[in-house]
């Protein structure tokens, strides 16, 4: 009961500046109807305890089975059998995303079906296990991940040189969303068990992380070969704004509720089949392990249910209509503010955040902190949205001008700090961007752009989630650079009082 509080507590302290923002909007330049204002606070609500649920079974189902298939394959002796269960796994993790599917319908919805939902899902999926799997291969062979990353970004600024700004758009976007709640702490976990068999622990420390950052590059190729595959130039669309005003908060959660269980259900059924493999012809776990993790993944799914029903209910809508209000005011000042305050706060209501940050501090011993982690994190995320709504306000300025310099600063960086904190970085990067990310905040976007007349809804109203992978990339590569001068200097001041104590015995 003691660690269901503590994430409780966590949980808590990350949803409630959401809900007071919105609170704070509606007694004063913002108001709500009340109906759309009720189900926004009981889908806060449903979030907290949802999310709280979802963590819990997340410890005790998802992590176990992911350190134990990492373990298994890091004893593997056959690359083929390696490389196809690889392959397989990655493609169904992914699938299992929600945050994936979030998208995808907005992306579907937004579009007209012009880029479907399960088209993109798939082609998403296959990147993602393309990518994993070398993402594996690298761990396994020890090559160094600037390596991996600057072949990987070098490939994607060749494709998008050929790619229309809309599937650019989508293409960053995705890479963010499909790196949410159920692949990060899977892979993650993955990672942990295939690294904690090395001999060299630094290796292995940092071996930990840059697998999420470098299957997050699998979805932008994905969506981008897509693209250009079928040749569609420019995406068009329209918003279809939710009403929740003409419908009782029993219609608006009861409509939902049965899709949503069909919906987690499906997510998590991959990782179930593969658990059941493994443990048939690997694991081979006794009665009471079986039993723990049955009741995890149980647990992790009624928790996904209840987080799913409360962003769908009242997050997404709430949203939309903050967007829309705020930019149609007289002057853009609100909405660029209420753009990093959301920034600065939807970041802590991340589930992958929490998770990527207690690993952080487990695998490092503590040497770096995760409330420093988190802050910057919060400012990289804050700025992220901030950058997002003057794209919209200001029409000359397009997706590009952010992601290429950034991007490329972001590789540039990755050749002068520790390997633990590139892998680290391009991790933060895909868990910033998760399922609050991907609906409340993406939602208040798109309202923005559906407002501002200057805007095209698809390739500005998308893109915000591609910024707000980017920002964290270079905010923990600095961290990372302030974290190795820090070093330095103690080294420095180590061999001075050395010098100093044999001087005076010399």
């Amino acid at each position: 009961m003691g660690a269901l509080r503590d994430k409780f507590k966590e949980v808590l302290a990350s949803v409630l500046p959401i809900t007071v923002i919105v609170l704070v909007l509606h007694f004063t330049i913002s108001p709500l109807d009340s109906a759309m204002l009720y189900a926004f606070l009981l889908g806060s609500a449903l979030v907290v305890i949802g999310l709280t649920v979802f963590l819990f079974g997340i410890d005790q189902g998802l992590e176990p089975i992911g350190h134990g298939i990492g373990n298994t394959l890091a004893r593997s002796t056959g690359y083929a059998v390696l490389i196809t269960i690889c392959l397989v796994l990655g493609f169904f993790i992914s699938y299992a995303e929600p945050d994936l599917h979030i998208l995808a319908g907005q992306v579907d919805s937004v579009t007209s079906g012009q880029f479907g939902r399960t088209l993109m899902v798939v082609v998403v999926s296959i990147g993602i296990g393309v990518m994993m799997t070398l993402g594996l291969l690298r761990i396994l062979r020890g090559i160094r991940l600037k390596y991996v990353f600057t072949a990987a970004y070098g490939l994607i600024l060749v494709l998008s040189l050929f790619s229309s700004a809309d599937f650019i758009a989508i293409a960053f976007d995705a890479s963010g969303a499909t790196t949410g709640a159920i692949t990060v702490p899977f892979m993650l976990a993955l990672a942990a068990g295939i690294s904690a068999l090395k001999k060299d622990t630094k290796a292995g420390e940092a071996d930990s992380f840059g697998l999420v950052g470098i299957s997050s590059a699998g979805a932008i190729l994905g969506v981008l070969i897509t693209g250009l595959f079928f040749g569609i130039d420019k995406l068009s669309g329209t918003l279809t704004e939710e009403t929740i005003a003409s419908s009782s908060l029993l219609d608006v959660y009861g409509s939902k509720l049965l899709p949503l269980v069909r919906e987690s259900f499906m997510s998590l059924l991959p990782i179930i089949i593969v658990y059941i493999l493994f443990q048939v012809f690997s694991f081979k776990q006794k009665k009471n392990r079986v039993i723990d993790i049955t009741r995890g993944l149980i647990i992790t799914f009624l928790g996904l249910v209840v987080f799913l029903l409360g962003v769908n209910g009242g997050f997404m809508a709430v949203g939309t209509r903050i967007g829309i209000e705020l930019a149609s005011l007289d002057s853009n000042l609100p909405v660029l503010i209420v753009a990093l305050l959301l920034g600065l706060t939807t970041v802590l209501a991340e589930p992958a955040v929490h998770v990527l940050t207690n690993q952080v501090e487990d695998v490092t011993g503590g040497s770096v902190n995760r409330i420093l982690v988190l802050i910057f994190l919060s400012v990289a995320v804050g700025l992220s949205i901030f950058m997002s709504a003057l794209r919209i306000l200001i029409p000359n300025v397009q997706l590009w001008m952010y992601l290429l310099p950034g991007f490329g600063i972001a590789v540039i960086l990755a050749y002068f700090v520790p390997d633990l904190f590139v892998g680290m970085a391009f991790d933060a990067g895909g868990v910033a961007s998760g399922p609050m990310t991907a609906t409340f905040s993406l939602a208040f976007v798109q309202g923005i752009a559906a407002q501002v007349p200057s805007a095209d809804l698809v390739a500005d109203g998308f893109g915000m989630i591609a910024i707000v992978a980017m920002m964290p990339i270079i905010a923990i590569e600095l961290l990372g650079a302030l974290y190795q001068a820090k070093i330095r200097k103690a080294s420095k001041i180590a061999i001075s009082k050395q010098g100093t104590i044999g001087g005076k015995h010399i």
